[in-house]
């Protein structure tokens, strides 16, 4: 099983987004697709999020989300029967992992430096715009100055295109986040996006980036599959 694991000055908190490697899953979601709302085999579901706790040791189950493309955090807690409706969600304590499914929007995590918190949030551009890396911040509840992030696999600027209302939302957007091409469209730069998000929000160390899911075999892609399974972006901190 491959995962993409950040590089980053933290030895404590625990992150990794899973690829299309190491599965059960057939067809359309053929390899390690976790998600279970986009029409897989719930058994296959089952069992390719059995073989990602064995194969990467988690403490438990991951805190499954219903991910809305909102800007809700909530505190990820161990046993939860269903999921609960939020796009990010925050570890406080070790034994419970947090996680986003994604194809394409951004995975984002935070950590403490210290290694004391962490949160994992789901970034598309939808929950850029609404504010999801500020209620992450915010919910952290520290100075943003002892936070890190790092940026998971997400859809590539050059093949991210989108209309006037993607560009419109982000009226504070940083120069080259989006590039007017000839179909009167534009390409948006989630990574650009994201980075200047942080930035304004305190937090100054950033890691990761730059590595498109479109472009990327081992990496399931909405846009470029159309039909396709979910990657997981999870974190847990160690005992």
């Amino acid at each position: 099983m491959n995962v993409i694991r950040p590089a980053w000055p933290q030895w404590r908190v625990r992150a990794c987004t899973t690829t299309v490697s190491g599965g059960v899953s057939e067809g359309a979601f053929a390899g390690l697709n976790l998600a279970t709302h986009v029409g897989d085999d719930p058994l296959c579901v089952q069992e390719n999020r059995r073989r990602v706790r064995a194969a990467l040791g988690l403490p438990a189950e991951p805190f499954w989300l219903e991910q809305v493309h909102g800007c809700m955090v909530c505190k990820a807690q161990s046993g939860a029967d269903r999921p609960t409706v939020a796009d990010g969600a925050v570890v406080t304590q070790p034994g419970v992992v947090g996680a986003v499914l994604t194809a394409d929007c951004l995975p984002i995590v935070l950590a403490d430096r210290r290694g004391q918190a962490a949160a994992v949030l789901h970034g598309g551009w939808r929950g850029l715009a609404s504010g999801i890396i500020e209620a992450g911040v915010s919910r952290l509840d520290m100075g943003p100055e002892r936070l890190m992030a790092w940026l998971g696999p997400a859809i590539g600027a050059a093949d991210y295109e989108v209309g006037e209302d993607v560009r419109a939302a982000f009226g504070d957007a940083p120069a080259g986040a989006f590039v007017a091409n000839r179909r009167g469209r534009y390409t948006a730069d989630l990574y650009a996006l994201a980075r200047a998000r942080l930035q304004a929000a305190g937090v100054k160390a950033i890691y990761g980036g730059g590595r498109s899911t479109w472009q990327d075999p081992d990496c399931f892609s909405f846009r470029r599959q159309s039909v396709c399974g979910r990657m997981a972006t999870l974190v847990w901190i160690a005992g």
